[in-house]
């Protein structure tokens, strides 16, 4: 089947090590099943895997992809839950969590293997590509929002960053919930698209708000936390699911962050139970995913260079 795969490691210049071409079938194991992908979106975490992170050379090659939206054997529309392990559905109850392209093959290709626990009927609302940008950046966002920033309607939220997966899910999830959502960006254009999506207000990148907010939704990382971390209210919470600017912010703003109980929490992807959530939610409100753009799986390469760039509002997604 054809895919899209990590065939070598370059910490430098990770799109080397990307290939395109014929790959095995996946061998379905008791209690898997086998997905017919349709579409299939972008994430920050492949181009790390192309640079070795959670990605060992002994493990190549490797398909990319965690998030797949497609049909089961029996022809139902399902989404994919990408997180594999520590439940006992399908890999035994001693196995660590890991997200699909660590230990088991993405979703960048024809087919993917998975438990069956971890399919969940896709939202008749939503299309595939729409339903294939949800387990990934928009569970973050979900998780962010509602589990680890624990946000209620009226609260005020700063969305940092506009424009990558899981802000924009987070502008949007927010501004459904009743949220008074902010959201900062570089970009003058994806400042007024985050606007569009539901921001009460926008603002560069750095640049002081009208007041301080209860919760910071932090992905960029060493580039904003400091202005992260001078947005918060006393006992605010600021959460942080990835760093794209690196991970050494130059002040760490220890100070303030005690002195004002500050609360810092990290947050990693979220539960089958959190995803079966925000389907419902999504198909409750109305709310979609923004699509920066859609592409054939053969062009995926072409994918890869727009999210490396920044050059983005949304997802990507590739069509299979």
């Amino acid at each position: 089947m054809f895919a899209a795969y990590a065939a070598r490691i370059d910490r430098d210049d990770p799109l080397s090590g990307l290939e395109l071409g014929e790959r095995p079938a996946p061998e379905v194991r008791p209690g898997w099943t086998t997905v017919n992908v349709k579409a299939a979106s972008l994430n920050h975490h492949d181009l790390w895997s192309l640079r070795g992170v959670g990605l060992g050379e002994e493990a190549l090659p490797m398909i990319l992809g965690c998030d797949a939206a497609g049909t089961d054997a029996d022809g139902n529309e399902v989404v994919v839950h990408s997180v594999i392990g520590q439940t006992g559905h399908g890999v035994g109850p001693k196995e660590p969590r890991s997200i699909l392209t660590e230990r088991y093959q993405g979703t960048f290709a024809e087919q993917v293997a998975v438990p069956a626990w971890n399919v969940l009927p896709k939202p008749k609302g939503l299309t595939f590509a729409e339903a294939a940008c949800l387990p990934t950046a928009w569970l973050t966002a979900y998780r962010m929002l509602f589990t680890n920033a624990d946000v209620r309607p009226g609260d005020s939220v700063l969305v940092q960053g506009a424009g990558g997966g899981v802000a924009t899910a987070a502008i949007a999830l927010g501004a459904a919930a009743g949220l008074r959502v902010f959201a900062t960006s570089r970009d003058e254009a994806k400042r007024k698209r985050a606007l569009e999506l539901g921001a009460e207000g926008v603002f560069a990148s750095g640049e002081r708000l009208p007041q301080r907010v209860d919760a910071v939704i932090e992905t960029v990382g060493a580039a904003t936390w400091s202005h992260s971390v001078k947005s918060l209210k006393p006992g605010g919470t600021l959460v942080i699911s990835g760093a794209t600017s690196g991970f050494n912010p130059e002040k760490t703003e220890l100070n303030r962050i005690f002195f004002l109980e500050l609360k810092v929490v990290g947050s990693t992807m979220g539960s089958k139970e959190e995803l079966a959530g925000l389907l419902d939610f999504c198909a409750a409100k109305g709310v979609k995913p923004v699509i920066d753009s859609e592409l054939p799986l053969d062009r995926a390469r072409e994918g890869f260079a727009k999210m490396a760039e920044g050059d983005l509002f949304g997802k990507v997604v590739l069509t299979v």
